[in-house]
C-alpha cells in the first residue's frame, strides 16, 4: 500500500522530467553543437545562464559587411532575404568570409547537430553586403546598407568595420554618421567594432549613438591589438574566436575551410555583443535601454580603461532587463520556448525529494490511525 501511494505521488514528477519541455537535466547545446567546446566566448560572456530567460526569438540582426554564406548549414535557417549593394542584386553571398564569421557569432542556429551556437540562438539574420571581396568599401555604400537594413526590420545593426581601416574616417560626419543617427531615431541599436590598431583613439563622436566594442582575450584581459578610448565602450572576446566560415574558397581562406574557423579582431567582439543586444531587445528593452544595460552591467574588476566599461555580462544584463521589463507569465513562457528556467531545476528536484515522501508518509499514518 505504501509503495503504491508513493508511486502515485512521484509519477507526476517523473513525467515532468521526461517531457520534451521538462527540466534541463543537462546542457543539451553541448551535445547538439559539436564545436561548442571551442567557444570559450560563451562562458566569458556568461551566455548559457542568460538563455534560460531569453534566446532572442525573432529579433532581427543586420550584418552589414562582406555578405554571408547563404547556404551555410549553421546559418541558413536564420537567414532573411537580404541585399547586395556591391553587385546590385538580392544575393548577398560572401566572397570574403568576414561577414559569415560575424553572422555566426551573433546568431548561429543552436541545437541543430551542426558546429556552433550563436549568442542569440533564436534571432534572425539580415545579410547586407556593402564591402567588396577584398574587404574595402565606401562610406556611401555602407550608409545605404544601414538605411536598407533599418527599412527592412533590423533591430540591431552590426558594423564590424574595425579591421578594414574604414572606422576612423567613417564617423567624422558624412553619410554614415547620418545613417547611424537615423537608425537610432528609429529605435535601432547600432553596434560597432572599435578597431584593431592597438591605439588610443575615439573614432566615433560622443554624440553618435553607437555601442563601441573593444576586444578582450580568454582571460578577460584586453586584447593586445584592440583600439580603445571611447568613453562608453564595452568589451567582448576577440582573440581566437571560432565561428562559421564559407567552406569554399574565399579571399580570406583561398583553399576553403571545413565550415568553421578562428579569427582575431574587434569585429568578432562586435558580432558577439550584437547577439547579446538581441537578447535584451527580445525582452522588451528599447535600443537606448539595451545600450545602457550592457554598459552598466559590464565587468571590469581591474578598472582597465582598455576594456571600456568592462566585459559584457549577458546573465547580469538579461537579469536587469527582466527587472525593468517583467514579462507576463504567458510571454515569459514563450520567451524561453516553454522551458523551465535553469535555476528552477534544483529547487523543484529538492522540493520534490522532501515534500513527496513526507506527504506519502503522512497519508499512510493517517490511514493507519483511521483503521478500527
Amino acid at each position: 500500500m505504501r509503495r503504491r501511494l508513493l508511486a502515485l505521488l512521484v509519477a507526476p514528477l517523473v513525467a515532468l522530467l521526461a517531457a520534451p519541455g521538462g527540466l534541463p537535466l543537462a546542457d543539451a547545446s553541448r551535445a547538439a553543437d559539436p564545436r561548442r567546446p571551442d567557444q570559450y566566448a560563451l562562458e566569458a560572456l556568461r551566455l548559457p545562464p542568460a538563455w534560460a530567460r531569453t534566446r532572442g526569438a525573432d529579433t532581427v540582426i543586420a550584418v552589414v559587411d562582406t555578405g554571408v554564406d547563404l547556404d551555410h548549414p549553421d546559418l541558413v535557417d536564420h537567414l532573411l532575404p537580404g541585399a547586395d549593394l556591391v553587385d546590385g542584386d538580392g544575393e548577398p553571398d560572401d566572397p570574403n568570409g568576414h561577414g559569415t564569421h560575424v553572422a555566426g557569432l551573433a546568431a548561429a542556429v543552436g541545437g541543430n547537430d551542426e558546429g556552433i551556437i550563436g549568442a542569440a540562438p533564436e534571432a534572425r539574420l539580415l545579410p547586407v553586403r556593402v564591402l567588396r571581396a577584398d574587404g574595402s568599401g565606401s562610406a556611401r555604400t555602407i550608409a545605404d546598407g544601414v538605411a536598407w537594413a533599418v527599412a527592412h526590420g533590423a533591430r540591431v545593426v552590426n558594423l564590424s568595420l574595425g579591421g578594414s581601416g574604414l572606422a576612423p574616417a567613417l564617423f567624422r560626419n558624412g553619410p554614415l554618421n547620418r545613417a547611424v543617427r537615423d537608425a537610432a531615431n528609429r529605435g535601432v541599436l547600432v553596434v560597432v567594432a572599435a578597431g584593431n590598431d592597438a591605439a588610443t583613439e575615439t573614432a566615433y563622436r560622443p554624440t553618435v549613438p553607437v555601442l563601441v566594442v573593444n576586444a578582450s582575450d580568454a582571460a578577460a584581459a584586453p586584447a593586445p591589438f584592440t583600439t580603445w578610448g571611447d568613453p562608453v565602450a564595452v568589451a567582448a572576446p576577440g582573440v581566437d574566436v571560432v565561428s562559421t566560415a564559407p567552406p569554399g574558397p574565399t579571399t580570406r581562406w583561398p583553399t576553403g575551410t571545413d565550415g568553421y574557423a578562428a579569427m582575431d579582431g574587434t569585429s568578432m567582439s562586435a558580432g558577439l555583443v550584437s547577439g547579446v543586444a538581441a537578447l535584451l531587445l527580445a525582452q522588451g528593452l528599447s535600443a537606448d535601454e539595451a545600450r545602457d544595460v550592457l554598459v552598466t552591467t559590464a565587468r571590469n574588476p581591474g578598472d582597465d580603461p582598455r576594456l571600456g566599461a568592462g566585459v559584457v555580462d549577458a546573465d547580469a544584463a538579461v537579469t536587469e532587463a527582466s527587472l525593468r521589463h517583467p514579462l507576463p507569465l504567458d510571454d515569459a513562457d514563450e520567451a524561453t520556448g516553454g522551458r523551465f528556467a535553469a535555476w528552477l531545476a534544483p529547487l523543484v528536484v529538492v522540493g520534490a525529494a522532501v515534500v513527496l515522501p513526507a506527504a506519502a508518509l503522512a497519508l499512510v499514518r493517517r490511514r493507519a490511525r483511521a483503521r478500527p
